[in-house]
């Protein structure tokens, strides 16, 4: 099989391919992610992700590489990371009673063939009303200044949630596994029918 590459830094994304029990290294792809002129929060996901694994497959030329990259949307605005306290509790205090909407894209490159599969992947979470007590002991207690939407659902974000919405929760952590295993799939990789050495 082709060297499998996660086109990542993420600690979350490398955790949630583990899950597959394929053996992959991790690459960090060094690209621009500035948003174009006009461009949709889906198309900036999707052109990103696609942007990573091209990017890596230069150093990688005989591989599989997987690139993804996810937003947080709040009635059609992108929530970023926060990176501090103060720009956490607005971003939490917004999305308290509301729909927050992650969209993440998901490529997968092989760059023998130069043959790219990508999609978009769609997760709602419906945020519980929160009082600013609330709000500040969730984040002084989790800290999640570098996450989108100010929360880490794999942890004690869940106690900020009414009700999730979407096909695979692992998308709500950026690498939505049930759609890679079909892109795998159509790749010729079977991870239900792996060969050991």
């Amino acid at each position: 099989m082709q060297t499998l590459i996660l086109g990542s830094s993420s600690p979350f994304r490398a955790e949630l391919l583990a899950k597959l029990h394929l053996d992959f290294i991790t690459v960090s792809p060094d690209i621009d992610e500035s948003p174009q002129a006009d461009e949709k929060p889906e198309q900036l996901v999707k052109r990103l992700a696609e942007a990573k694994a091209r990017k890596i497959a230069e150093q990688h030329p005989d591989s599989l590489i997987i690139g993804s990259d996810q937003v947080a949307v709040l009635n059609g605005h992108i929530m970023g990371k926060p990176g501090n306290y103060a720009k956490a509790t607005e971003q939490l205090s917004a999305a308290a009673g509301n729909k927050v909407t992650f969209m993440t894209g998901l490529a997968l490159y092989n760059s023998a063939s130069d043959s790219m599969q990508s999609l978009v992947d769609y997760f709602e979470v419906i945020f519980r009303p929160l009082s600013a007590a609330q709000i500040d002991f969730y984040l002084t207690t989790e800290q999640p200044y570098q996450c989108a939407g100010s929360f880490k659902s794999e942890g004690f974000g869940i106690s900020l949630f009414q009700e999730l919405r979407g096909q695979d929760p692992n998308s709500l952590i950026g690498l939505p596994l049930i759609r890679l295993i079909e892109l795998l799939a159509n790749e010729g990789v079977d991870v239900l029918a792996q060969q050991s050495d």
